[in-house]
């Protein structure tokens, strides 16, 4: 029986002690949740009931683990991973033990992994659906919508206007955007024009910092909030685009400043922060309190100072200059065929690096992240180290805003 074979037949026995009944509700639960998005990398809070199957030799099971996470690379037989860490405790230790970052391995397994930093040599390759109706944006993995329409889903923003400019919530799930939720992952906030805009994530950048400022910069009320909903929106990234009042011709030219990224990552020897756990457990349910139900949040959002952060001098990041096309009679870049449409919203952000630090020319001209339109509705996005997937994505959604006054 292959390995495949095993894993499944251990995911429908996982509990081995309890009611029939006990055990489809729970299947039930697990299936809907890795066919939602990414399953949890973190165990509940409440005691389980260990199986039969948590009795298996240490080295047998960390063989076995192991045989499966090298002969599952991509999604969706990536899962069956997932329904490793799923057995019970002793199997997710080991699991999470085994997987590696997606700056290690290039995979994205657990939604911690939607946190960490890309690959350093071969980009990340995703695209993103546009849904006009609804003003909701869903990232995907892979290199182009599949036929099936089973393509893995990562994030999802939904694109809210008020009055003084428009966010960009973002999720793990499709149908949930409340930032009481706790599949709730960061937000993206725009000025009046559209020319200038914040990242907020829902944690701090490394593990460190998750403990010290728990109870700064609340998003919420403390009578409003269950305490196991992260309170907290970390300013991690500013973005400006660049105004275009004489309308010369010319693409878009965007700034970005990634505050959570020291410059020195990208050095030789440099790293960047990496989370390693959400600071709230997915798996348990969230209900707000009577007197908050059907209330949105009081508070927008209050970000934390930066300075106790690790970052001496932040990472910037600039477009990489277009050529013009005398032929073509249009601005061009290479994407490499991963782009087939023209738009104005297509870019590519490399380094912006002070000549005195010692940053090599091939680090400079590296793409860290670009962005492009294949087909109606659809775009691509490739990024790699160090942005992470919910990082680029956020830069990414900033191009849908409207920018009358850079055009």
């Amino acid at each position: 029986m292959s390995f495949k074979g095993i894993v499944r037949e251990l995911r429908e026995i996982k509990d081995g002690i309890g009611s029939i009944s006990r055990r489809g509700v729970e299947r039930k639960h697990w299936r809907n949740r890795t066919r939602s998005h990414i399953a949890p990398d973190v165990a509940p809070s409440e005691p389980i009931q260990q199986g039969q199957w948590a009795n298996l030799p240490p080295e047998l099971l960390l063989d076995i683990i192991r045989r499966v996470e090298e002969s599952e690379t991509s999604w969706p037989a990536r899962a069956v991973v997932v329904f490793c860490a799923a057995v019970c405790k002793s199997w997710r230790d080991i699991t999470k033990e085994i997987v590696k970052t997606p700056e290690e391995c290039g995979r994205l397994t657990f939604p911690i992994s939607l946190k960490q930093p890309g690959p350093r040599d071969s980009p990340i390759q995703c695209f993103i659906r546009r849904c006009r109706a609804t003003s909701i944006y869903r990232l995907y993995f892979g290199l182009i919508p599949s036929e099936e329409d089973n393509d893995k889903l990562l994030l999802a923003a939904k694109k809210i206007r008020r009055a003084t400019g428009t966010d960009f919530v973002v999720s793990l799930v499709a149908d949930d955007f409340s930032r009481a939720s706790n599949t709730y992952v960061g937000k993206l906030k725009s000025n009046f024009l559209g020319t200038k805009f914040t990242i907020y994530d829902s944690q701090p950048p490394n593990d460190a910092a998750v403990q010290q400022n728990s109870r700064s910069g609340r998003r919420f009320h403390a009578k409003q909030v269950s305490p196991r909903v992260p309170a907290c929106n970390y300013s991690i990234a500013t973005l400006s685009y660049e105004l275009n009042v004489l309308r010369t011709r010319g693409p878009r030219r965007m700034h970005c400043s990634m505050n959570s990224i020291p410059v020195s990552s990208i050095q030789e020897g440099g790293t960047a922060p990496t989370p390693t756990l959400f600071p709230h457990s997915f798996d348990e349910k969230f209900s707000p309190s009577p007197a908050s139900k059907g209330k949105e949040p009081l508070t927008d959002c209050s970000s934390p100072s930066l300075s106790h952060w690790p970052v001496s001098a932040p990472l910037i990041l600039k477009n990489k200059a277009p050529r013009w096309h005398d032929q073509l009679q249009c601005w061009c870049l290479n994407f490499k065929g991963r782009v087939t449409v023209a738009s104005v919203k297509n870019f590519q952000l490399v380094a912006s690096v002070d000549p005195s630090l010692n940053v090599s020319a091939a680090e400079q001209e590296k793409v860290i992240l670009q962005f492009g339109k294949i087909g109606k509705d659809i775009f691509t996005m490739d990024y790699r180290y160090p942005l992470s997937a919910f990082q680029a994505f956020a830069i990414c959604l900033s191009s849908f805003d409207t920018k009358p006054a850079c055009e």
